[in-house]
Order: C-alpha cells, then structure tokens, then sequence
C-alpha cells in the first residue's frame, strides 16, 4: 500500500490528485495492477489535518519500538515540526567505537586522572583524531567542523586554544600512550610482531629558509645546541629539496598495523634513525624480531645495529646506482632458480660460506618485469640508434651541440659511449651488463634460518608500510602542516598515527577500504527537529550494509534518538 499523486490536464492547466493505492497480481495478464483504495481528491484542497490524524490513528498499532509518528506530525498553535539541521553521525560514532573498544579513550584518561583538567581533553583527541581521518582541516577550522558539521560524542564545541593545549598533553605523554595503546592492539587482535617493517618518509614546509640551531642551558648551567627542526635535506621523497622538512617514520606489523611513529629534524641521518627505532622497539620486549627495510637503510654500520639483541633484518639491495661489489657478485654467481609462483623465480647466494663475513642473499627474477624491462630498453635503443643516424648528417658547430645534448641526455646518454677520437657509438657493453637485472631484486638477510621463500615473501610485505605513508598523505592529509614548533609538529604526526592506526584495523576487520566505508557511513546523519515540546535529535535508519559494517567492528549502531530538550 502507498500514496501517489497523479495529473490530469484541464483547461485551467495540469492538476494533481492525490490517492492511497495497493498493487495486485493479475493471473491472467500476469501483471501487476493497481487498485485505487481512496482518493483524497485534489493536492491542493487535501484535508491535511484529517490525514494527521490517520497516521495517528495507524501509529497505534505498530509494534513496541516503532516510532511514534504522531509527536512529529504535531501541530501547536498552528505551527508543525520544524527541521533545524543535520550534522554528519557515521563516521564520528564509528571511529568512537574503535578508539573505545581499542582502549584508547580508557589508556588516555589513566594517563590525565591525576592533572585535573577542566576540559575534557580525551574528547578533543578523539576529534583531532576524527578529524584528520574524516574531513582533514586545520585546527581553526576545526572549531566549526565540531559545533556545525559532525557529531562529536560528548563534546558539543571546542576552541582552538584548547585544541592546542590538548596536542600539547598528548605530546607529554606520547612514549606511553604509544606503548599502551601497542599492548592493547596486540592482545585484541593477537598481532604478529614477529616481522616489523620500517620506512620512512619526508614532509616538506612550504616556508622561507629553514629552522636555526640554537644554545640552551642544561640543568647543570652547561651550554648545548639544539638543533632546529624543520632543515632542509637532499634526501627527500616529495621532490621539493629547497625546501625545509621532517622525516616521518612508522614501524608496520605484518598485517599493515602501524604500531609506533617516530619524527626527526629534516637532515637527521639514517644512522641515527637506526638507532632509535632499534633503542626504543627493544624497551617494548617484542621478542625475536626480523627488521624489514627498503634499500634506502641499506649500510654496515645499519646491518649491525638491527642485528642487536638477537634481531635480524630483511634488506633489499641496491643493483644498479650506489651498488656494492658484493651485490654485484651475488647477481653473477652461477645457479638454478627456483620457481616461488607462475612469475616469480628466486635464487640462494651465500657468499664467503666459510667466512665470518659471510652474506646470505637471495635474488628475485620476475619474468613478466623482465619482459617489459626488455622491451622497454629496446625501445631506447632504437631511438638511439635513429638519432646518431641523424648526428652523422650534421657537421660543424651544429654537430656538437646535438652530439652533448645526446651524450648528456637522462636516457639516451647511458647507452652512448665517446671514442677517444670524439665520436658517439652505441654502447654494446652497457646494454648487455642493464640486460643482467632485468625483472631482478635482490634481498639480503642476517637469518639463517629462515627459508628463501619466507625470506621474498617477508620483503614484498614491506608494501604495507609504502601504502601507510600513501594513505597518510592522500587519505589523511598529513600536509599542509601550519605548525611551526617541534612540540606541535611531532604531536601532528602522533595524531595522524591515531587515525591510521584506526582506519587501518577497521579495513582489517571489515574487508573493505577506508573510502568504501566512508561512503557507507556518509549516510548516517543526526537530525535536529524543533517541536512544541522541545528540540529532538534523531538519526536515520541504517541500510543492511551499514548494520553489516557496525557488527563486523563489534560496535554497537547509533540509537535513533539521542535526546530531547524542552
């Protein structure tokens, strides 16, 4: 049964009636038909009162529960319900869920029982940390985003200045809330932390210059300089070297949950990276550990420091620029590979067996990369091969120029070589020497005992890492950063760890992404209804799938009505 309106053309113009209808089967047409219950008659002259009290009278007898129609079809001195706003509901309350079942809000408030607070300083974390998952903002911006735009559990507005003094908190107590809120991730969800993957990222300041050291007093009236933060460093993954940045790491367990962030001025070395990630993960008695990192901490001295306290690493190799003798003797070693899966084959080398220094590597060939890494070289060296064609036509001043452009040029110049008599030819040596690492990656490992297999399969988990700082930049929005000193800045990053941390077991325990989710929570808004009696605060009802994505995160959905003010 339902209502609908239809037109009639009269020659006054086009008229709507209104009708109560119910649709048939008809067995002979085998269709659908309609059936005309009552007419209300025309639109515009409907008995609006009379249909009021229909409703009314047929809200009686819906079941216990039910919503009772007749408190929002109520008239008071003429005047009917009347529609204030609506405010975003899902994701807030869902993200509430996870920070309360994770043991986040209860490791914060443990933390602050003692500092008594006026402000309610776990709610305007969880904000911050909303936030930046939802609808990243600035600070100021988020004023407005609490108080207009999203419902905020316990927290109706907020000002800036006690946003900032809630970073600040969260900043004191940063080694502790990571490590309780670690304890309470790995006994919830039993995470392996037998493999810790780390790689590290940059982000830049869009600022004049750089940060400047400076010489404080210690508590013993001795002089120390401090180094400034925000420095400006050749290494950088955003291409922007002129300007000032931070290193941003995350230690990532095999099932891509960051577990602990860490941040440094912008020229800070890996050396000294190493060495405190290794310091820190030791004080949280994670058992033995194998270190998984990209080919950027790849040194000596590196090796050594992840191979302390009876850890062991997963490396990768550089094979090309910057590649080391024994790399390079790895990849010619004499061998059979061994097919891993329908692509990929891999290879054991162990160099100096009888040696102290001995090194476990093992190579990786793709066949499917070798044939576009083939392929590809091809193309260039066909171009090549048609522009010294062409160089051989030109003479004089023309023909030096063309020929340093060719011999300097990114790509063509790595396949030239000059005779001593001046002329450019194809490098023939070079070509079959790329030809060696076509489709390969080579990894290297201090465990013996791990097998090869596991040794491959634990390197190409390091993309859970990769896809935590894609996702920190384009989901999240880590920058813009509009901080300026080291406290706020290192407190910026922690925020955007909390948020990652939450999206990232919430994928895990769902199996749909964060912008799958996002649109079904999208629809679940708070509405705000002004009434004779009050203000009343109620939320749609949940599709199946929203009702699906709650019970998959053990939380319970949001009620329909919240509260009502007289």
């Amino acid at each position: 049964m339902y209502a609908r309106t239809v037109t009639t053309k009269t020659k006054q113009g086009p008229v709507e009636y209104l009708q109560l209808c119910h649709n048939e089967h008809d067995p002979v047409k085998k269709r659908s038909k309609t059936h005309v219950i009552y007419n209300f008659g025309r639109l515009d002259q409907v008995d609006h009162e009379g249909v009021r009290r229909l409703i009314r009278s047929l809200s009686r007898f819906l079941p216990d529960g039910a919503t009772d129609l007749h408190q929002f079809t109520h008239t008071h001195n003429g005047h009917e319900l009347e529609f204030l706003g609506s405010r975003q509901l899902g994701g807030t309350w869902l993200l509430d869920g996870m920070w309360k079942r994770l043991g986040i809000q209860k490791t914060i408030t443990s933390l602050l029982k003692d500092r008594g607070f006026q402000n309610p300083v776990e709610r305007m974390l969880f904000a911050l940390t909303a936030n930046r998952a939802l609808a990243p903002s600035s600070k100021l911006s988020l004023e407005h985003w609490v108080a207009h735009e999203a419902h905020i559990p316990g927290l109706e507005k907020v000002d800036v200045h006690q946003l900032y003094r809630a970073m600040d908190v969260l900043m004191e107590s940063s080694e502790a809330i990571q490590r309780r809120v670690f304890q309470q991730v790995a006994n919830l969800f039993n995470l392996e932390v037998d493999l810790i993957f780390i790689d590290t990222t940059t982000t830049y300041f869009e600022m004049e210059g750089e940060d400047e050291d400076f010489v404080v007093l210690d508590e013993n009236d001795q002089d120390y300089e401090v180094q400034g933060y925000r420095k400006r460093s050749t290494y950088g993954k955003d291409n922007h070297p002129e300007l000032a940045q931070v290193v941003i790491c995350f230690a990532v367990t095999r099932g891509g949950i960051p577990v602990r962030c860490w941040s440094w001025p912008g020229n800070t070395s890996d050396q000294a990276i190493v060495q405190e990630i290794k310091e820190d993960l030791n004080q949280w008695e994670l058992g033995r550990t194998i270190y998984v990192e990209d080919t950027g901490f790849n040194s000596a001295k590196n090796r050594r420091i992840f191979q302390g306290a009876g850890d062991h690493y997963i490396i990768g190799e550089k094979l090309r620029v910057g590649s080391k003798a024994e790399a390079q003797a790895a990849l010619r070693q004499q061998g059979k590979f061994k097919k891993l899966s329908e692509n990929l084959e891999i290879k054991e080398v162990i160099l100096d067996p009888e040696s102290t220094t001995r090194r476990r590597f093992v190579v990786v060939r793709n066949m499917s990369e070798a044939k576009r890494d083939a392929a590809k070289r091809s193309d260039i060296i066909h171009e090549v091969e048609r522009r010294l064609a062409e160089l051989s036509q030109e003479k004089g001043e023309l023909h030096t120029k063309k020929a340093c452009a060719l011999r300097s040029h990114q790509v063509f110049g790595r396949y030239i070589r000059q005779t001593k008599t001046g002329k450019l030819l194809l490098d023939q040596d070079k070509i079959k020497r790329e030809a060696l690492f076509d489709g390969k990656y080579l990894i290297s490992t201090s465990d013996e005992k791990l097998s090869a297999e596991d040794v491959v399969l634990g390197y190409k988990q390091l993309a859970s890492v990769e896809r935590v700082f894609r996702d920190m930049k384009h989901l999240i929005d880590i920058r813009p950063v509009y901080h300026r000193r080291e406290d706020r800045i290192k407190s910026h990053v922690l925020l955007c760890w909390l948020a990652m941390l939450l999206i990232r077991i919430a994928e895990n325990e769902t199996g749909k992404t964060w912008f799958q989710m996002k649109k079904l929570f999208a629809q679940i808004q708070l509405g705000s209804f002004k009434i004779p009696e009050g203000t009343v605060h109620q939320s749609n009802e949940l599709t199946p799938q929203g009702k699906g994505l709650f019970n998959a995160l053990q939380i319970d959905a949001p009620p329909r009505f919240f509260r009502i003010k007289a």
